[in-house]
């Protein structure tokens, strides 16, 4: 069966807000959950606090991966999205990339304005080289699925 990769993509992580983030430096791994907004080239938006481990070790080294996964029980297959890519802070993010994280996430405008205006937190944008879809997306059996992608490149 053909299977359809970034539609699985698109329509997966459209049903989840938060994202596991995995960043590294000096061989030593760190994993947290941040929430997430994506645009139509499959970039992926999170807001954090610059002084938090990840922004840090994202700003040492900009390569991270993760997964988007949603909860299931022992009874049930599961199902994620991973990627891999490059994380960039957006120092003065543009009206399109608030709007999206603001009407994604239920979070007031303004509200968001002055969050990353405040001198400690920043938006930042992950532009996605690799997507991996893990699951039984062909009702079949579990399978890996590969997506190189450079529809995130701006």
């Amino acid at each position: 069966m053909n299977v359809d990769i970034e539609k699985i993509v698109r329509e997966y992580i459209d049903k989840s807000i938060h994202l596991s983030l995995g960043t590294s430096v000096d061989n030593k791994p760190w994993v947290c959950e941040v929430h997430f907004a994506y645009d139509e080239n499959l970039n992926l938006y999170f807001i954090s606090s610059q002084n938090s481990r990840h922004c840090v070790e994202l700003t040492a080294n900009p390569n991270v991966s993760g997964n988007i996964v949603k909860q299931h029980d022992l009874t049930e297959s599961p199902n994620g999205i991973y990627f891999e890519g490059t994380a960039t802070m957006i120092d003065v993010p543009t009206d399109s990339q608030l709007d999206l994280y603001s009407e994604r996430l239920g979070r007031n405008r303004v509200g968001l304005v002055e969050r990353v205006n405040d001198g400690e937190h920043k938006m930042y944008m992950i532009a996605v080289n690799n997507w991996y879809a893990f699951g039984k997306f062909d009702g079949e059996k579990n399978a890996k699925y590969e997506l190189a992608w450079n529809g995130g490149a701006q």
